[in-house]
């Protein structure tokens, strides 16, 4: 099996969507941090810019939910 394939079946196992979770989450730290500074500099374009990438972290972290859900993960915190 080659490294390639072999990072793809990570990608696809429980234990690499918990850590795709996990550094999806860890980016919403940044996103906080850009839209406090844009706010306190009274930048509309960059609070724009900050509440899209909020949206997309928030579609990432549910599409990651919804592979969990498919491959079948027996975790409490899911039901």
């Amino acid at each position: 099996m080659s490294t390639l394939s072999k990072a793809k079946g990570f990608k696809k196992s429980k234990t690499g969507t918990y850590l795709s979770i996990g550094t999806t989450a860890f980016g919403a730290l940044s996103v906080i941090k850009q839209a406090k500074k844009a706010r306190a500099e009274n930048d509309t374009l960059r609070l724009i810019d900050a509440a899209v990438s909020a949206a997309a972290i928030v579609t990432g972290l549910a599409l990651l939910y919804r592979e969990l859900k498919r491959l079948g993960d027996d975790d409490v915190l899911l039901g």
